[in-house]
């Protein structure tokens, strides 16, 4: 069975929206201007509304801070994080379109080994695009991509795998690291040691396997809203909240097991972009010191959430894991039971913002 004939890509401009949080000004757009501007921003600003945020000319944008949040959510707008970048979340919420690639704004265009410039939405549209294979690894990685195929012994009633959900990208430059490992290895960088030579670029993307959990980043990720939309929900983080940067993750062990249940897929690895800005370890230990904690009794419970078969709709999956996230979780601390709340009120949201979706 051979996938090597070259299809152009769909440029989906009427189908994806790029959503963005912020503080500052978008500057960093000028370097994606090649990549971006044929779509449709959505920018979240977080922090201070009475801020002018300035966006370049020539970008179709909407922007929502928190005055326009609260307009639009009422009280209901208690679920959306403050003060973090969670808030970004509230931009999947108000989209109407079918696709969603996010983005932080201390992210640049990376170049692959060859030199050239990568083009990093196109490759989540790839891989949205094409479909995954949870159910049984192939060693040559995704065998839908040009020049691959599965290997010798893959399952025949298995080849064609089930729809993308997710894509998760990577990074180079500063990786993505926790505070302890900031702080032990200051200097460590996923980069070039020379304009021809990648110390870790690996080309290749692969599907994570049904029952696996991952760390979910969010600075560098796209996904399938008509599919997981509902599921992508960035928690409490942030202002008043006794945690941060944790909002990422925490969407994706919630996403992981909903689209394990659902039989949905979720790849990572390519593409590539170029993080250009290391945060204070010393900040985000502060943020991340009580996550550190209560992730070894997180993992444990994601590893063994097990959803009713009635439930056959995001919707009713994320319901059904706030539950569950008050059960079990608010024997940790009374900030899960304060999440599980925020959950169903965030899916209360949705529906209000995207009836009969």
């Amino acid at each position: 069975m051979s996938h090597s004939a070259v299809t152009p890509t769909p440029i989906l401009k009427d189908e994806l929206d790029i959503v963005i949080p912020t503080i500052r000004n978008l500057d960093f757009l000028e370097m994606w201007r090649p990549f971006f501007q044929p779509y449709h921003l959505i920018i979240v600003q977080d922090g201070d509304p009475s801020k002018t945020i300035n966006v370049p000319e020539g970008f179709d944008y909407e922007l929502y801070n928190r005055n326009d949040i609260n307009r639009i959510l009422g009280p209901k707008a208690s679920c959306i994080s403050f003060k973090d970048s969670a808030c970004r979340c509230f931009g999947y919420m108000v989209s109407k379109k079918k696709y969603i690639y996010t983005i932080d704004d201390d992210c640049f265009v990376a170049k692959n080994p060859s030199g050239e410039d990568i083009n990093a939405l196109q490759q989540h549209i790839k891989n949205l695009l094409s479909p995954s294979t949870p159910y049984f690894f192939n060693t040559l990685y995704d065998p839908y991509r040009d020049g691959a195929d599965f290997v010798r012994g893959y399952p025949f009633s298995l080849r064609e795998g089930i729809p993308t959900a997710v894509s998760h990208g990577l990074w180079l430059n500063i990786p993505d690291y926790d505070a302890p490992t900031q702080l032990v290895k200051p200097l460590e960088r996923n980069t070039s040691i020379s304009p021809m030579l990648f110390l870790r670029y690996v080309d290749a993307v692969m599907t994570i396997p049904k029952g696996t959990l991952f760390p979910m980043c969010g600075m560098n990720l796209a996904f399938n809203r008509e599919l997981i939309g509902p599921a992508m929900y960035f928690g409490l983080m942030g202002d008043g909240q006794p945690i941060g940067r944790y909002d990422d993750m925490w969407a994706g062990w919630c996403i992981k097991v909903i689209c394990d249940h659902l039989g949905l897929g979720v790849k990572t690895g390519l593409p590539y972009i170029w993080h250009s800005k290391a945060s204070n370890p010393f900040v985000n230990l502060k943020k991340e010191y009580k996550g550190i904690y209560w992730q070894e009794e997180l993992i444990p419970f994601f590893q063994s959430v097990s959803l009713p078969k009635d439930c056959t709709s995001v919707q009713k999956c994320y319901l059904e894991l706030s539950k569950q996230v008050k059960a079990k979780l608010g024997k940790v601390d009374e900030y899960f039971n304060k999440l599980a709340d925020a959950m169903v009120t965030w899916i209360e949201a949705w529906d209000e913002l995207n009836p009969g979706n």
